[in-house]
């Protein structure tokens, strides 16, 4: 039998093989983006909620003068979280992170005197939030 014989003869057999590999392949392929995208809108609820918190230790402390019960230490842990949660993220939320926590580093000690200070963070804020809704928008 020549090579032309047998490919004829098991050529239903081919087009399986040939179809399994390609839906096997483009499964694959499925799961890794759906599971990206889990992660993405995880981490994303997950900075929009503690964004929350930041902006409610920052209008504490400013505003209500309330450092007893929410000091700079808290908003500091809060600005870590955020950007340790950012490197799960598109790189547009992890410069925005990376711009909160130049702008928290900057401006906190500021908070309760200075109405710039608080102007900065809370811009800072609304940046990072927007920018992470976007992420979460744009996901397949």
């Amino acid at each position: 039998m020549d090579i032309r014989s047998q490919i004829r003869n098991n050529l239903l057999a081919i087009i399986s093989l040939i179809v399994a590999f390609s839906a096997l392949g483009y499964n694959t392929w499925r799961n890794e983006l759906t599971e990206q995208n889990r992660n993405v809108r995880f981490a994303g609820f997950e900075i929009i909620k503690n964004l929350g918190e930041l902006e409610r230790i920052t209008y504490l402390i400013h505003y209500d003068k309330a450092i007893q019960r929410n000091t700079p230490r808290d908003g500091w842990a809060v600005v870590l979280v955020l950007r340790d949660l950012s490197a799960l993220m598109p790189g547009s939320v992890s410069d925005e992170a990376a711009r909160l926590f130049a702008t928290w580093q900057k401006s906190w000690e500021g908070l309760g005197e200075d109405e710039k200070s608080v102007a900065d963070i809370d811009n800072a804020i609304n940046a990072l939030r927007e920018e992470t809704l976007t992420v979460i928008r744009a996901l397949e």
